[in-house]
Parts: C-alpha cells; structure tokens; sequence
C-alpha cells in the first residue's frame, strides 16, 4: 500500500509540474466478471500514468445494474464511471444522463471499435460508453466428452442435436451434467439466455401493437424444451445459476456443454483456472431450424454519468481501460488468450490473436447476430436478448423470476407463462403503449 502511495504522489506532483492542479480519486462500480477483476489487478498502471487513484465497487451482475440504475436515476453521484451495457446505454444517452464520448483522443482512435458494438453504445450518431469488451454467445464443449459419446459437434449445431449430445454426455456417477445453462433469476442472466434460446424458436417478447406473446406456442415450446433438457441433463440446482456459477461447474469439469458468452472462452482454456483447459471445443449457439440462431450480442461498457465532477480523470480512465495499449498490456502480462475481446476492429486482424483458437468464432457469432432482425416474425423493438425500451427490464425481471420458479419446480410451465402474460400486458398498458 505505501508503494502505491509513492507512486500515485510522484505522479501528481509530475502532473502539476506540466500545469494539472490536482489528482483525482475516481469511484467505478463494475461487474465481478472475471476480466474487469482482472482490470484492477492491473489499475496502477493507469495510476501511475495520470495520478488519478481509483476505488472500486464491485458487484454481482443483478446487484450492480439495480445500484447503477437506482443512482443515475435519483442522481445519487456515487460513481464517476459506470459499468453498463448495451441496453442501458442508449436509453440513458437519450435522457441525458451520461457524458457523451464524442472528444476521445486521437490516439484512442475510437473509429476503430467494432461496429457492431459502437453502435449498441450510442444514441443518435453519439457514443455515450465504451465497450471494454463485447461478446456474443455460443457453445463451449468437452471435446473428449464428445468424442466418448460417438458425436461430432457441427459447427452451425440444432437444439435438437444439443439435447441428444447432453443426455449422452451425462454422467450421473462421476459428477458430470451433459449441459449447464443459466437458469437465475434476473432479466440480464436467466433471463437473457432464455430470451436469445426463444428466438429461435420463433417466439417474441411483442408482436407489432405491443402486446406480451407468452401466450403463444412457441413460448411454450421453448420453456418446456429448456426445462426437459436440464432435468434430464442439467445441475441440481440450475434455476439459481448464473453465468459465473456455470463458469466455475465447467472449469471443474462437471459440465459437458456450456453455451453462454464468448468472453467465457479464455477462462474455460486457462490451465490456471480450468481442469478441462486443453479439452475444450466451440461452436456457434444452437437453431432450431427457423432461420435466427440463439446467440445474443453484448457488451460492457464503461459510461461517465452526467452530474460526475471528474469528466475528465474519467474519460483518462476509459480511454486506458478500452485502448489498445491495455489489450498490449494484458498481452505483455497474461497472453493474447487473456486479453479482453469483441471490443476492437483490430484485434481480430492482429495474428497474434488470431492464433487463440477461439477468436475466429467469438469474430463469427458477434457478426451473426443482428439486433435490428432478431426474431422470426417481425417486433417492434430493437435487441436480440431485451427490448430496447425503458420498461423492458423492470418487466423482464419480474418474467424472470417467474421462469425461475417453474425451473425449481415451484409452478409449472403454463402457469409461468400465463403470470409472464399478465404482467407484462398490465405493465405495457400503464406505460401507455396499449
């Protein structure tokens, strides 16, 4: 700690010297995923850069997006920086609530982010935050677990194949689940894997007037397939897992197919981490047969809000935690497998990456999903696992909940859906879109 006291006060005295009055303290609330942990291991760098110290608020995924909200909300200026996504960013851009990133260096060359991901995390033309790393979803597997089954995994694979590789990769005796998917309650964890698996099986949040479609057959088919295939094949316990609960059962070796975000994909190949690191296989997320797959596409981001007196120590921040020079940094320290992906053009024409053996296809699922075209019949939002609207995830939330507790066997599928119905119809009314 006094090491880093004597770094920070060379720096800031090394900055007044050059004509900046005063270091900042900055307050950034993130997710506790594994890559932005990974970030703070490595803060100091931007310390001693700029003199501008940090103190992190770290949080599990359902906590961090209800204490973000409630703060930008309220106003309540507890975070100079914020760790958003996709759906947020664009909704708070148009209400003014974040500082737009429309004066970034030069040398941070933002015409080089992804297009893709540029574009989820502006509103109107504008940037309002800057992915440090972008994702789509896709199929993680135990090659050997695989080849024991006598299958081979396609590259471009059907629900139906991935039900029938589950029940032949389960082995009940020696701890090993054919498949582990999220089931948790929340409308960016259980509830973003089920809503990206309902597209391709032709279901929709809305038709075209706004009205909820969980009545509809092709819900019902995509909840009772789900729920049958991780009672067959799944965890004990799989209504209440997460992202990083599922990451921890597939490091241990207990799953033999995970499909979830392609960031997952350096942590299930790190030996340091994962028993099962050289026996790992990827493939795009399953269809069903209807011309839209089920993968998802995301990102997260780092997002000034407005009302912050630290604009500019956070936008230093963001243009170190999501440049170049932090991907080179990581590199140096970690390897290129580390290095966090889907944020940058060029990244995936750097040969040093391309050689990861999962880059190509985490390069391949983000281009394939579209956010504009994500369902079979056509809907009236914009987003591929939510709906870009302002109610969507206090009502996804509530639906989430509701799936959960048909997974842990509290009420059936139809009645789950019959109360998604409900909720979601008397909730669109009082917004006033029916």
């Amino acid at each position: 700690m006094r090491l880093k006291q004597l770094i920070c006060t060379a720096a800031a005295a090394s900055l007044m010297a050059s004509g900046v009055a005063y270091a900042d303290t900055l307050t950034i609330a993130t997710v506790n995923n594994g890559d932005m942990i990974r970030m703070q291991g490595l803060t100091d760098d931007f310390t001693a850069k700029t003199g501008h110290s940090v103190e992190w608020v770290t949080l599990e995924e359902n906590v961090l997006r209800q204490r973000v909200t409630t703060d930008i909300t309220t106003k309540g200026g507890a975070f100079d920086i914020m760790t958003i996504g996709m759906y947020e960013t664009p909704i708070w851009g148009k209400s003014g609530w974040l500082v737009p990133l429309d004066d970034l260096s030069a040398e941070y060359n933002a015409g080089d982010i992804l297009p893709a991901m540029a574009g989820g995390l502006s509103y109107d033309g504008t940037l309002y935050a800057a992915p440090f790393y972008g994702e789509s979803s896709m199929i993680m597997y135990r090659t050997d677990l695989m080849e024991k089954a006598g299958l081979t995994m396609p590259k471009a694979p059907s629900w139906s194949f991935i039900a029938k590789a589950a029940r032949e990769m389960t082995d009940r005796d020696n701890g090993i689940n054919g498949i582990c998917l999220r089931g948790k309650a929340g409308w960016g964890e259980g509830g973003a894997f089920i809503t990206a698996m309902s597209n391709s099986f032709g279901a929709r949040w809305f038709d075209e007037n706004w009205n909820a479609q969980f009545d509809t057959r092709e819900w019902s088919d995509t909840l009772n397939f789900y729920v049958n295939m991780m009672n067959d094949s799944g965890p004990a316990g799989f209504a209440t897992n997460g992202f990083n609960e599922n990451l921890s059962l597939f490091q241990q070796g207990k799953c033999g197919m995970w499909i979830d975000a392609t960031v997952a994909a350096s942590f299930v190949t790190n030996p340091k981490d994962s028993t099962v690191a050289d026996k790992v296989g990827f493939a795009l997320a399953p269809d069903n047969g209807m011309g839209v797959r089920s993968n998802w596409l995301w990102a997260w981001a780092l997002a000034i809000p407005a009302g912050t007196q630290k604009v500019d120590a956070a936008k230093q921040f963001i243009e170190w935690a999501t440049s170049n020079g932090y991907i080179e940094l990581v590199a140096s320290k970690e390897g290129w497998a580390n290095v966090p992906p889907g944020a940058r053009t060029s990244l995936y024409k750097n040969a040093n990456y391309m050689d990861v053996p999962f880059a190509k296809m985490t390069l391949d699922s983000i281009l394939s999903a579209d956010p504009n075209n994500s369902t079979v019949d056509p809907s009236p939002y914009v987003g591929i696992q939510f709906a870009a609207i302002p109610e969507f995830a206090g009502i996804a939330t509530e639906v989430s909940q509701e799936f959960s507790a048909a997974y842990a066997g509290q009420q059936s599928v139809a009645e789950a859906l019959a109360k998604a119905q409900a909720l979601t119809n008397d909730a669109m009314e009082a917004a006033g879109y029916r």
